[in-house]
């Protein structure tokens, strides 16, 4: 895949990054260098490689999935300004 000056124009605009159009031609170039290193990488046969969490092995720290802090209900609802039947009330925005 090759990027033209005119797709960079358009990842720009979408990326929300203000490019000169004089440095377009740039942006395009840094784009190509960047999409041939991913093709290189898509070439590495990978499929007997176990996916690690760090260069060092090691096992992510665990917890128990419990709910250590609940039933707060009328705690939360009672900074709202406006909850009605146990629910934030918000006005209408749509006719």
């Amino acid at each position: 895949m090759s990027i033209d000056k005119d797709t960079a124009a358009k990842v720009a605009k979408l990326a929300r990054i203000k490019v000169e159009p004089e440095e377009l031609d740039a942006l395009a170039v840094e784009f190509n260098a960047i999409l041939g290193f991913i093709e290189q990488l898509n070439e590495l046969d990978v499929e007997d490689v176990a996916p690690m969490t760090s260069v060092t092995p090691m096992r992510l720290k665990r917890r128990a999935d419990v709910v250590t802090d609940g039933n707060q209900q009328e705690k939360v609802l009672s900074n709202a300004p406006d909850a009605r039947e146990g629910f934030f009330a918000v006005p209408k925005v749509v006719e």
